[in-house]
């Protein structure tokens, strides 16, 4: 039978269940060495070249914590209206698995650092949507597997499996709602709109890339479907490792349709993790393990953690202004359309236009550089816009440039793409290139003498009064000094050459 034959219709789930949902996000944190040890953190390095006898579980190795990690989770916590844990002890979560090198995770249990807080989720509508949060607590990611030999890249079929631990131990902090209720038809939408706020989030507390596409940031799903009025709630499904926005919306979606058409065929939702593939559906992975089934205990080489109340007021007045907050603020102050900020913030442009615009640029003029010109190179070198290799003073320093009357737009964009290319500042590759507009009236009459002469027709012509023509000259010589002379200047030297002035 067909995944689609399989589902009800989403109307019809709606008509006889109501949804209820918890998220769980792990966030790989941008510190520069792992979460228990001087391995470096660096996403992309030749397999198994960040490793240590700590991160490797080495006999006698012991874990020390990472400082910089603990304040980015108290700054997490914080921005998530959570309470602080005044004292908390890491705990050993055991279990086997090729990627765990020492066959158990050092995590939180019943002590977490961040407890009981909220986000007021913003939605398409103007409204806003209040998730609760249970905990944010810290641990270390695990390595990673890949798969040889399977159509799907999964261990099921696979004739060889690589482990590469450079991510392990590798700092994480989980962030678990408590039971997302009375969504109704909304769910998905609240799903996928929860994780984009909490994604926008944790990139203004610049704590974490928060790169979906690299696994930085993975949305687990939990979701159960309870009859229309019962206090009861129905066994959970847990969709691991969700990696686009969009995808974790598919994923609420399917899993609603798929256990209502398992409920109403009569049988019973299995409690289990279930596989997200890119296709929009789930598909059973391994029966979900409870507390228990870990043999949590208290961590015995790292002392508790207890933060000092003058520490959490230090990192409470980091926390920024809310991202959406923020946005609707620069809209108002550029004076642009919902639409037209709706397509900056799709393009990861909108922080990076601010930065431009607080270096001394126009707004109008950093939304065309950001939103266009390098978005077009973004997608070309397929990364992500912040990740192009110029900033936004640089950009700034490009948009002076024109407006100074150095470049013109064709040139400075000649600029930019020498920057992207490591050739240096903009104003040093400007003049490395040759690439300053020329000023010299007699340097250009040159160039229009020699135009002109070379193309007697088309000069006729404009003697002749039909000032249009004049255009082939200005190409002329617009190729002759390679784009460098001002175009508007060429032209009112063509024509008064030619009596037309």
């Amino acid at each position: 039978m067909s995944v689609a034959a399989e589902l009800v219709d989403y109307d019809d789930v709606l008509a006889a269940y109501e949804p209820v949902m918890g998220m769980e996000v792990h966030v790989e944190l941008s510190t520069a060495t792992k979460m228990f040890c001087g391995c470096a953190n660096q996403f992309g390095a030749e397999p198994n070249t960040q490793v240590c006898p700590v991160c490797l579980g080495l006999p006698g190795s012991l874990p020390v914590l990472n400082e910089a990690a603990v304040e980015s989770a108290i700054r997490i916590g914080l921005a998530l209206n959570c309470q602080i844990a005044p004292w908390g002890r890491f705990a050993r979560k055991n279990y086997f698995y090729p990627d765990q090198p020492k066959n158990y995770q050092i995590s939180q249990y019943d002590e977490p650092i961040a407890v009981n807080g909220y986000l007021d989720v913003p939605l398409d509508d103007g409204t806003t949507w209040r998730v609760e949060i249970e905990r944010a607590h810290m641990e270390e990611d695990t390595g990673k597997l890949t798969h040889l030999g399977s159509d799907t890249g999964r261990i099921a079929g696979a004739t060889t499996s690589l482990a590469d631990y450079n991510r392990a131990g590798v700092p994480l902090i989980e962030i678990v709602t408590k039971p997302i209720e009375g969504t109704g038809e909304r769910a998905p939408e609240i799903a996928r709109a929860y994780v984009t706020a909490l994604r926008d989030l944790l990139r203004a507390l610049d704590v974490s890339d928060v790169r979906m596409d690299q696994g930085s940031m993975r949305c687990d799903s939990n979701v159960s479907l309870k009859l229309k009025g019962a206090e009861e709630f129905g066994t959970r499904t847990e969709t691991k490792n969700v990696n686009s926005l969009k995808s974790v919306e598919v994923a609420v979606r399917y899993e609603m349709r798929r256990q209502a058409a398992v409920l109403q065929a009569g049988g019973t939702v299995t409690q289990e993790t279930r596989h997200f593939h890119e296709d929009g559906y789930t598909t059973a992975g391994r029966s979900k393990e409870t507390a228990q089934d870990y043999r949590y205990f208290p961590e015995p080489d790292l002392e508790p953690i207890a933060p000092s109340d003058e520490l959490v007021d230090r990192l409470r007045s980091t926390i920024p202004e809310l991202p959406w907050l923020a946005r609707k603020r620069i809209q108002q102050d550029w004076g642009i359309s919902d639409e037209v900020m709706r397509d900056l913030v799709n393009a990861g442009a909108v922080e990076l236009v601010a930065a431009t615009v607080a270096h001394g640029a126009s707004s109008e003029g950093a939304r065309a550089w950001w939103g266009n010109f390098l978005v077009q190179k973004a997608n070309e070198s397929g990364v992500e816009l912040d990740a192009l290799p110029i900033t936004p003073a640089q950009v700034a320093a490009v948009l002076k440039l024109v407006d100074d009357g150095k470049l013109s737009t064709k040139l400075a964009r000649q600029v930019v793409e020498g920057v992207l290319a490591g050739e240096g500042e903009p104003e040093q590759v400007m003049n490395d290139r040759g690439l300053a507009l020329v000023r010299d009236d007699s340097l250009i009459q040159a160039a229009v003498d020699e135009a002109l002469a070379a193309n007697p027709d088309i000069a006729e012509k404009i003697r002749g009064g039909k000032v249009q023509a004049a255009g082939a000259v200005v190409g002329a010589v617009m190729k002759a000094t390679k784009g460098s002379a001002d175009a508007a200047r060429v032209r009112e030297l063509v024509l008064a050459a030619c009596g037309q002035g």
